[in-house]
């Protein structure tokens, strides 16, 4: 029971102690709501028995910070600058770029002085063994790709840029009998008795000769191949039909110069490959000739009508 006391003939009541205390804790919770601190709720954990009675509050006040001054919970990543490509590498300045190739000079089919030139070069260091003939076949070329091979040069058998220096560097130039030496002369062999007569083309298989004749008299004589034993060059007595002085054959393709036609597609005309390659060769059945500067004399002699004769 609360106990009362009187002084003075005044009598005044007393609070009891544990009502004054949780005034207190009240108006405490309230001045520090007052003065601006936060105030949290948590449960002491010392004072879980205080529920019990004669325990304690089971309240216990804690400020806290002001939420303007609490540092954020995690730092905020700073930003990286957007990567770059890398540029590409440049080339080292001590790197050369790679040399152009060789330009063709000279090829197989080529006709000329120049290839006149390349023979009679390749014949002073013993790489082409025969009388330049100015036309480049088989023959140069195996000559061309001889002096390459032994030079360190890649083996192609056409004249190149470089192989034609080099060449140039291990040789002198040409003289006028080296470029065109003088053909040994070889008697000219008893005619057949058809060929005393009249302008004739006397043609022999044995001596693989032909001889230009008017009326008997021998005014020319040059080299001549045949055909082969499939493409045999026909015997007998013909007439130039016709003559043709750029002639290309319609059925291989290959030029004629100076054709002058006997029988048929058969005729007597230069051939380069005759002069590349000489007997080693044959025709398709035509009388080759291979000097063209004789070929060209006798093409402008001959004339149309005038006699053929073929015989071994």
């Amino acid at each position: 029971m609360p106990s009362t006391s009187t002084r003075t003939g005044t009598r005044r009541t007393r609070r009891p102690r544990t009502a004054t205390l949780r005034v207190a804790l009240a108006t405490g919770a309230v001045l520090a709501v007052t003065v601006g601190c936060s105030a949290q709720v948590v449960t002491d954990p010392a004072g879980a028995a205080d529920d019990k009675p004669g325990g304690g509050t089971g309240v216990r006040i804690e400020p806290t910070e002001p939420a303007s001054s609490s540092p954020s919970a995690e730092p905020v990543a700073a930003s990286k600058p957007p990567a770059t490509p890398s540029a590409k590498p440049s080339k080292s300045a001590s790197e050369k770029p790679a040399p152009p190739k060789p330009k063709t000079v000279l090829a197989s089919g080529a006709e000329g002085d120049q290839v006149r030139e390349l023979q009679a070069r390749l014949r002073q260091i013993a790489h082409f063994n025969r009388a330049p003939t100015g036309y480049y076949g088989s023959v140069t070329a195996t000559a061309v790709s001889s002096f390459q091979a032994k030079r360190g040069l890649p083996r192609t058998g056409t004249t190149d840029t470089v192989t034609w220096q080099k060449l140039l560097g291990m040789t002198k130039k040409p003289t006028a009998a080296e470029l065109r030496p003088p053909a040994a002369v070889k008697p000219a062999p008893k005619p057949d008795p058809r060929c005393m007569t009249g302008r004739v083309l006397c043609i022999s298989k044995n001596s693989r000769s032909l001889s230009w004749m008017i009326d008997g008299k021998v005014l020319s004589t040059m080299d001549v191949r045949f055909g082969s034993q499939y493409t045999p060059t026909r015997e007998g007595t013909f007439k130039v039909g016709w003559k043709s002085r750029d002639h290309v054959s319609t059925l291989y393709d290959t030029p004629m110069p100076y054709a002058m036609f006997f029988s048929g597609g058969q005729a007597v005309h230069y051939s380069a490959d005759f002069a590349a390659r000489g007997y080693s060769g044959a025709s398709h059945g035509c009388v080759n000739v291979r000097d063209e500067k004789k070929i060209a004399a006798l093409f402008a002699a001959v004339r149309t009508g005038d006699k053929v004769v073929v015989y071994k």
